[in-house]
């Protein structure tokens, strides 16, 4: 049983070497050499060996005789091949030879064919393709010449008509990939064309303002100059009538001068167009990214970035600098800054369809509106300056008559130009205070000396004096007045002509200007000079000689108001017997002032008279007289009789009063000379 197992498992292997591919056989191999029976097994396959080589044997001799047959068959052929293969050579080597030239034409006719074929299929295609190339390149040339909107244009019919009608081809394929890119380009770069421009108006708009604001004072000077021709003639007789009573003091007492005509010392622009707003400031980015936006499908966001912007910008224009009330160069350029924001915002409204709306300027009006007038009143309320205040007048007169022209409602200004009025009569008459104080602290309190008709013909140029019988005296002679007299005829003209240069322009009636003139006056008769007489007329070491030369001056000066009314219905060409118009209290005014120089005189004779008794030493108890007169009382009639010699001067009734003789019966000189001082009339 033991030898019978290890010859079967030796079987077994030498059939699966028989069946098996030698590739495999490794581990067949290997479970031989593992096993105890190596030798037996080398015997077992010897032995298979030798039954192969015999079957081989058998086979081989089986078939060598057909295989010697057929190799004497093939022996015979060979020859007869031979002769085959060498007419085959013979017969295609004339072939080749004879269809050389042929396969050589065939051959070009085809490569002719095929390009034929390439070339009418290359037209084709070309065909199709060349507007897609045309319109490519002549997009390109609109990005070059930065037109990007006819680019946007070209861009969009390129993608709809052109690229379409192409085919798919790989160069189409990667410009259909660059349009989305093409497209944000041109809005980057229109927004970013809108973003120098909205920075060009932003620091230009002073520029674009001061041209609005010149181009409204030429219109205005324009619609004007007819009026001016028709009032010219007796607007040269109103001035030169105005022009004679402001000689005095040009130099630099006088609280107005020349330079006061006007604000803007422009030069002369009829002969030179002044450019319109228009044509400072190039409006193409707007438009052209309006245009694009619009294409794109976007323009609301356009719309809303515009205005956002602008919305910054008006926030900037509309704060006033904080140092703005201290020139009037501060003033125009806030109010340049403002009209060239509307200026721009009117031109956007009036070219662009929907970009802005008249509602949204409007709403902008009336904020920068409110603004400006709460700035104005803040800034102006700091000033004291007259000339200043005028020339801010006149500016805010140009500001609301350029943006009046634009259609923008300006009555607010008016009226709070109407509310700075009162401030301006403010600041005049306390200017005018100064001035009167200053004339009468410099005045010397003597008649003028006249010594030549020219000296008095300047004199009585600038105060309306007539009197028959000192034109009768010759030279040299003296006038009754002081140079108080004068200096304060011309102020007073000089303050109506001020409260005139505020009225003008201002769309008030003749009646009006009238009525502000005379209130304003008024106020500067009774408060003004009438407070600044009294500083005089109680000032220490004023002597009865200086108290009566203000007695003769209130008295000349109160005998002048009528002219000034007629000064005052001349200028504003309203008749003084106008119903409900204002009257003068100049009268009132000089009464009252000189009511007080006779009180100051009263009581200054009293208490000179006074010290005169409280010095003498009398005898109260004596029986009778000495029979002559005391050193004391001696004194004090020589006093009193140089004293009374000073009222010769005092014009008309007052010497007569003055020359009156003592009340009979009256209890002592001392009361008679207070009875006689009392009485001296108004």
């Amino acid at each position: 049983m033991a030898s019978a197992e290890p010859a079967a498992e030796h079987e077994r292997i030498l059939r699966e070497i028989e069946s098996t591919d030698t590739n495999c056989i490794g581990p067949t191999l290997r479970s031989v050499y593992d096993g105890q029976e190596h030798g037996l097994f080398m015997e077992k396959l010897d032995g298979r060996i030798r039954n192969h080589d015999r079957e081989i044997e058998k086979m081989c001799n089986h078939h060598f005789q057909g295989f010697v047959d057929s190799i004497t068959e093939l022996l015979k052929v060979r020859g007869e091949a031979q002769k085959l293969k060498g007419q085959v050579t013979e017969t295609n080597q004339k072939l080749q030879n004879d269809s050389k030239e042929l396969l050589m034409m065939m051959d070009e006719l085809r490569q002719c064919r095929l390009q034929q074929r390439n070339i009418a299929t290359t037209i084709d295609k070309l065909t199709l393709c060349l507007p897609v190339l045309e319109m490519y390149s002549k997009l390109q040339e609109h990005m070059k010449a930065k037109r990007y909107y006819p680019a946007l244009r070209t861009l969009e019919q390129w993608e709809d008509d052109c690229l379409p009608q192409a085919g798919l081809y790989r160069f189409c394929a990667i410009m259909a990939e660059n349009i989305p890119r093409l497209r944000t380009h041109i809005r980057d770069v229109s927004v970013s064309d809108l973003k120098d421009f909205l920075e060009s108006i932003r620091k230009h708009s002073d520029k674009i303002g001061e041209t609005a604001m010149k181009q409204a004072q030429v219109q205005l000077s324009c619609d004007n100059a007819v009026t001016s021709q028709q009032r010219s003639a007796s607007g040269r007789r109103i001035w030169k009538n105005a022009g004679s009573g402001t000689i005095v003091d040009r130099t630099g007492s006088s609280p107005l001068s020349e330079k006061d005509s006007g604000i803007l010392n422009v030069k002369d622009e009829e002969e030179d167009e002044v450019p319109g707003a228009q044509d400072l400031v190039d409006f193409s980015p707007v438009y052209r990214c309006l245009h694009i936006y619009t294409v794109l499908g976007s323009r609301d966001t356009f719309e809303n970035y515009y205005r956002k912007q602008r919305r910054k910008q008006a926030r900037l224009v509309l704060q006033p600098h904080s140092n703005m009330h201290e020139t009037l160069e501060g003033y125009r350029r806030y109010f340049n800054q403002i009209v060239g924001f509307f200026v721009v915002e009117d031109h956007v409204l009036h070219t662009t369809q929907g970009l802005v709306n008249r509602a949204y300027v409007e709403e902008w009006w009336e904020l920068a509106l409110s603004k400006t007038i709460a700035a104005l009143r803040t800034h102006s309320s700091y000033c004291t300056d007259p000339d200043l205040i005028l020339d801010l007048k006149n500016l805010i007169v140009l500001f609301a008559d350029t943006l009046q022209g634009y259609g923008f409602p300006v009555n607010q200004l008016f009226d709070m130009l109407l509310e700075m009025r009162d401030q301006y009569g403010e600041i005049l008459l306390k200017k005018w205070n100064q001035s009167f104080r200053q004339i009468l602290d410099q005045d010397n309190y003597s008649p003028i000396p006249v010594a030549s008709p020219e000296e008095y013909q300047r004199i009585t140029g600038q105060f309306p004096f007539q009197d028959p019988e000192l034109d009768k005296m010759s030279f040299p002679k003296k006038l009754p007045f002081s140079e108080f007299v004068p200096k304060v005829y011309s102020h007073l003209k000089e303050f109506i002509y001020a409260c005139l240069k505020y009225s003008e322009d201002l769309h008030l009636s003749s009646t009006e200007i009238d009525d502000m003139i005379r209130k304003s006056t008024n106020l500067l008769l009774t408060r003004t000079l009438s407070h600044c007489l009294q500083y005089a007329i109680k000032k220490k070491n004023v002597g009865l000689a200086e108290l009566v030369q203000i007695i003769i001056n209130t008295t000349h000066l109160e005998q002048s108001c009528h002219y000034l009314e007629e000064f005052i219905s001349n200028i504003t060409n309203v008749p003084p017997d106008t119903i409900n118009a204002t009257k003068l209290y100049g009268t009132s005014t000089f009464k009252d002032a000189r009511h007080a120089t006779e009180e100051e005189i009263y009581t200054n004779l009293n208490q000179k008279i006074d010290q005169f008794l409280q010095l003498a030493d009398y005898d109260w108890t004596a029986a009778q007289g000495g029979g002559q007169a005391s050193d004391y009382l001696s004194d004090l009639i020589a006093f009193l009789c140089s004293t009374f010699a000073v009222f010769t001067h005092l014009p008309g009734n007052a010497i007569q009063h003055a020359m009156l003789p003592l009340p009979m019966g009256g209890e002592g000189i001392g009361f008679r000379c207070i009875w006689k001082t009392a009485h001296i009339p108004v």
